[in-house]
């Protein structure tokens, strides 16, 4: 679009996806970091979730990561859930478990081994994350990471929680 300039951090008025307002796609996969058995989000409704997609071969990815887990220790028990969607290669899925660690995530981690989820969530880029508020709405999304995008994030989180 001549004159529109892409915002670096995108939440609902730049949602590439068109998702945000919308009841986010369902999915569950299996847990391959940071927590056992099958995430779903159907099991995840009453909880604001944070749904992040990212990939081991993603630069901003290791600087996000350790910002995602301050979230999660600070936000964890009002209801806050994280959950990583890995979007590597078949070849790299063995990286996930040690890039989590490296990185500091404790939250739950699985591999869109299909491309499943992100099919239906369309991440722009890695990272990119979207916001579901408590009844499973897609309130606000993110492309990409940038030092201080968590600050934004997390008074989104806070708004999500306070509802």
């Amino acid at each position: 679009m001549p004159g529109a300039s892409p915002s670096p951090s995108s939440s609902s008025p730049g949602d590439p996806s068109g998702l945000v307002g919308n009841p986010a796609p369902d999915f569950s996969v299996a847990a391959v970091a940071g927590s056992r058995g099958n995430v779903s989000l159907k099991g995840l409704r009453g909880k604001v979730v944070l749904l992040d997609f990212w990939g081991t071969f993603c630069t901003p990815c290791k600087s996000s990561f350790p910002k995602l887990q301050q979230l999660n220790a600070k936000y964890g028990a009002s209801g806050l859930q994280i959950v990583g969607i890995s979007e590597d290669e078949p070849e790299d899925k063995s990286k996930i478990p040690s890039f989590a660690s490296t990185y500091g995530a404790r939250f739950a981690i699985g591999w869109d081994e299909d491309r499943s989820i992100s099919d239906r969530y369309k991440p722009e880029t890695m990272p990119s994350s979207f916001l579901i508020d408590k009844r499973g709405v897609i309130r606000f999304a993110h492309v990409g990471y940038r030092a201080g995008d968590e600050l934004e994030i997390e008074k989104e989180v806070q708004d999500l929680l306070a509802r």
